[in-house]
């Protein structure tokens, strides 16, 4: 592997501040991280908005804001809240509905005024830090559940495309990856839609219901085969890559050998130093496997410090 990995700053510098937040981007940008994440949602009023989540309630105060807005399965849906009500919300770091308590309670806790940001604005803000800092930091963007956004009437990737589209994005050599967990919609984007942008086909496991993609057939020969005819690169997560036995030795599957046999990049989800893979010794340990051992070709990091630090170092 002649190039460093790619360090990709999962929905920001979402170690030490909000996820999804420009303060979060621009902590990962200064941090010198070489992609910034975009997970995208519509508003109800059909803006792109940057959010991981379809709903509100673990990450913003929409329960005190709007408390009569949930839905009859007790969840506040982004896309049942215009963006101008969106904009109310503050953005706090993630919560345990069951527990109430921060699901990283190392992390930043203090509730300060942070944001819920359209696509667009985020956008022309890591332009303008590209700008000024003279250093070009790639979009990462998601598509996240197209499915579940057609069912309320949308087509949420023609509305990222032409986001992306407008702001000078349009051809692979620009530095944007645009990511999806649904194999169909990829191949939607790619064929129908007739994107020209790096994507990257995401793979979890069936069992988390993503899409009805099944991921087991994403993770064979066959399946890498056709998604290398779309797509650019495949989003495993860690595990898929490579697992650790109790004693800490890191035990490979075969996944990036047959990627790279089809011309894929591999970029795994997601590093943690308060979440290390099962039996993991260390952050070290955890990165020497993924870039020495594994090989691949990037690496989505809560923490990218310290992978910006491990991809030299490990």
């Amino acid at each position: 592997m002649s190039e460093l990995p790619l360090i990709i700053a999962h929905r920001g510098a979402s170690a030490y501040l909000p996820e999804h937040t420009l303060a979060a981007k621009a902590y990962a940008h200064a941090l010198g991280a070489d992609c910034l994440e975009q997970d995208v949602v519509l508003s109800r009023d059909g803006v792109a908005v940057v959010f991981h989540d379809l709903v509100l309630e673990e990450i913003t105060d929409v329960e005190t804001r709007f408390p009569t807005r949930r839905r009859s399965d007790g969840h506040y849906y982004v896309i049942d809240f215009d963006f101008a009500e969106l904009r109310q919300l503050q953005v706090h770091e993630r919560i345990d509905r069951k527990t109430a308590r921060p699901v990283y309670p190392g992390r930043f806790q203090t509730h300060c005024d942070f944001k819920i940001e359209s696509l667009e604005t985020e956008i022309r803000f890591i332009q303008e830090l590209n700008r000024t800092h003279q250093r070009s930091a790639a979009l990462y963007t998601e598509v996240k559940s197209p499915a579940f956004h057609r069912q309320h009437g949308f087509d949420l990737s023609t509305v990222v495309i032409n986001t992306l589209n407008s702001l000078g994005y349009h051809h692979q050599g620009d530095a944007v990856w645009l990511q999806c967990f649904d194999y169909a919609e990829l191949r939607r984007i790619r064929n129908d839609l007739g994107c020209k942008l790096k994507l990257i086909q995401l793979i979890g496991e069936n069992e988390w219901q993503e899409s009805d993609t099944d991921y087991e057939w994403t993770r064979r020969p066959e399946g890498l085969a056709k998604i290398a005819e779309i797509a650019q690169g495949i989003g495993p997560w860690i595990s898929h890559v490579v697992n650790f036995d109790p004693d800490g030795t890191p035990r490979y599957t075969d996944l990036v050998a047959h990627a790279h046999a089809v011309g894929l990049k591999v970029h795994p989800y997601t590093f943690r130093v308060d979440d290390l893979p099962q039996h993991a010794p260390d952050a070290r340990a955890v990165h020497h496997a993924l870039f020495q051992g594994a090989r691949v070709d990037g690496l989505f990091s809560d923490f990218c410090d310290i992978s910006l630090q491990l991809r030299t170092t490990s």
